[in-house]
């Protein structure tokens, strides 16, 4: 009797009027499943598995496609020409995130290898100096957003001054032409100076017959006539020594061949030299690379950009055009030493 008393005082405890058997068997399940075995979890409290989570990132990723469409359709509607600068500057930080790389995987090929930059093949070794170029002028852009509500001003100084201030990536396929002719505009300023100074030398060459072929290669050439290559390859004593060595030159005289390599010409006369030396010699290496690969071997585009880098403005001139005169160049810088 007292035993079920208990049990029923139990009972009532638990807020149910069961019998003392039942309420027995109860308690066995529930110590039974709950201490030995352990509470049954749902299946919600699983992580999820890989294929969850690649459809959760390829839902993401589709949900942001079409909401970045949407921004670009509403941008080209209510702001076309906001939207045109907003499109050039995209694709331009893409690719100069894909140069980036590619200069990066160069790099490590060369740490690996042990190979030198003259080393390289032509194309890589043109992506190398280019890239140089275009960080160079990104970094001048970052040095100039350092101080503080800065980039703002840096911002509209690249709206107002695109060619001084932005790389070929951003700029707009009409301002890669107009600013080629500018540049050219200003490479063509210091020919005039040039040949002035050639005129100076002459009489400082100790040959007689290398003055009179100087002579004639300055008349030649301020009348427009393009010279021949056996011209030049007969000049080419004058230009390993005195009177015009790159050690010989004179400040006026460097600052006119850095202009007209389109160099800064506003350095100390040390600097200049050293920047005629290394602009040269990265030429003349990029022209033995190329003399390998062939000319024939290059697109159109980079027939172009090769010509425009060594003084020719390719940007209004025949593509066969471009490849012969690259051509008699290569021939006149692969007889050179280095």
């Amino acid at each position: 009797m007292a035993l079920s008393r208990v049990c029923w005082a139990r009972a009532a405890l638990w807020g149910s009027a069961v019998p003392p058997g039942l309420y027995v068997v109860r308690r066995l399940q529930f110590v039974r499943s709950g201490l030995t075995w352990g509470a049954p979890r749902s299946s919600k409290l699983h992580l999820s598995p890989k294929a969850d989570v690649k459809s959760l990132i390829s839902y993401v990723v589709t949900k942001t496609k079409v909401i970045n469409g949407k921004y670009h359709r509403f941008l080209g509607r209510h702001f076309p020409r906001f939207y045109v600068l907003y499109t050039i500057f995209m694709k331009g930080l893409q690719m100069l995130w894909a140069d980036g790389k590619k200069a990066r995987r160069i790099k490590t090929n060369m740490w690996k290898h042990n190979i030198k930059f003259h080393q390289l093949p032509y194309r890589e070794m043109e992506h190398l100096r280019q890239f140089r170029r275009d960080v160079t002028k990104c970094l001048f852009l970052g040095i100039l957003s350092i101080p503080p509500f800065a980039n703002y001003l840096v911002f509209l100084l690249m709206y107002l001054f695109p060619r001084q201030l932005l790389i070929r990536h951003f700029w707009t396929p009409k301002q890669q032409i107009d600013f080629l002719d500018i540049y050219h505009a200003l490479r063509k300023q210091s020919h005039p100076e040039i040949l002035c100074y050639l005129e100076k030398v002459v009489p400082l060459i100790s040959d007689a017959g290398l003055q009179w072929h100087m002579t004639e290669l300055c008349t030649k050439m301020q009348r427009g006539t393009h010279p021949a290559v056996h011209d030049i390859l007969a000049l080419r004593e004058c230009f390993a020594n005195h009177p015009l060595g790159m050690d010989q030159l004179r400040a006026l005289q460097m600052k006119a061949l850095c202009r007209a390599m389109l160099l800064t010409p506003y350095l100390p006369s040390v600097l200049l030299r050293h920047r005629l030396k290394t602009h040269t010699t990265v030429i003349h290496q990029l022209d033995k690379a190329l003399a390998k690969l062939g000319v024939g071997q290059l697109t159109a585009q980079e027939v172009k950009s090769a010509c425009y880098l060594r003084g020719l403005n390719s940007t209004h001139i025949a593509e066969e055009r471009c490849r012969t005169w690259l051509g008699e160049w290569l021939q006149i810088s692969c007889s050179l030493k280095g």
